[in-house]
């Protein structure tokens, strides 16, 4: 079979709130052991490291296609815990297809992938389930529930992955609300909220579960550059404690501001 690289144009077809019905009905695949309570797990400070250090993503001559046209070859690369990286390319460059392989909407065709101890090549419907619950993944559409205030997001988020202790949760969501910036907003509908706020309560929600690793597709695509920048600066201090931060981008202006690892993107190549 002949295998042409060609630009495809990047989708965002992972549904947050049709993944939870998934969680849901994987759970009982794999008996419910993992409807745990989850308690607060005090995060391990670490600068950006080299591969020797602990690795959370790994990936090893890695292809990945669409179907049979190959988006991106030969990909090989290192994340560690506490680094902050920028996937940087034009639109249609393979940004997205990175990082659906990380979360396992789109296998490797080729190659080993590690991504928070699971096999990416052998992972299974039920494990994916479980990837991303240690996965917080921050879109620029926001994808919000538009019926329910700030804080009724959150707790949809900590019911559908098993907290059962309420003050916990509780405690919890109000300390990812302190740490983006809207304490006082947990009862505001998103309708009320400016674009920046918006894309706050999803970086909220993508932290509500003590990620591994925070996946962030064009995050601050549709903001104004002063609150692009003030996003970016949350990211940088999220992967500052601990938590490994990928953004993919094309604001080059905003990769100037706030130097970290850049990973470019170009004829199917990651560089």
């Amino acid at each position: 079979m002949k295998i042409d690289i060609e630009p495809v144009l990047d989708d965002q077809s992972f549904d947050p709130q049709e993944e939870t019905n998934n969680v849901a009905k994987d759970e009982e695949e794999v008996g419910g052991q993992n409807r745990e309570t989850l308690s607060p797990q005090e995060p391990e400070k670490l600068p950006a490291a080299p591969v020797s250090a602990e690795t959370i993503i790994s990936l090893r001559h890695v292809d990945v296609c669409q179907k049979d046209i190959l988006i991106l070859s030969d990909v090989n690369l290192s994340i560690n815990k506490g680094e902050l990286v920028y996937i940087v390319g034009k639109t249609g460059s393979g940004k997205s297809h990175l990082l659906k392989l990380l979360y396992g909407e789109v296998p490797p065709a080729n190659g080993e992938a590690m991504v928070a101890g699971f096999d990416m090549s052998r992972i299974t419907s039920a494990k994916i389930q479980l990837l991303r619950r240690k996965l917080g993944i921050v879109f620029q559409d926001f994808q919000l529930l538009y019926d329910r205030s700030v804080y009724e997001n959150l707790k949809f988020v900590t019911k559908v992955t098993g907290w059962k202790d309420k003050n916990k949760r509780d405690d919890r969501i109000m300390e990812v609300l302190d740490k983006v910036g809207l304490k006082t907003k947990g009862h505001k509908m998103p309708h009320q909220l400016s674009g920046g706020e918006q894309q706050r309560v999803c970086i909220a929600r993508a932290l509500v579960n003590y990620p591994e690793i925070i996946l962030a597709d064009e995050p601050t695509g549709n903001l104004d550059p002063e609150t692009s920048y003030d996003i970016f600066n949350l990211f940088k201090e999220i992967s500052a404690q601990g938590t490994p931060v990928l953004i993919a981008t094309h604001d080059y202006l905003i990769v100037e501001k706030i130097p970290a690892r850049v990973l470019f993107i170009e004829q199917g190549k990651v560089m």
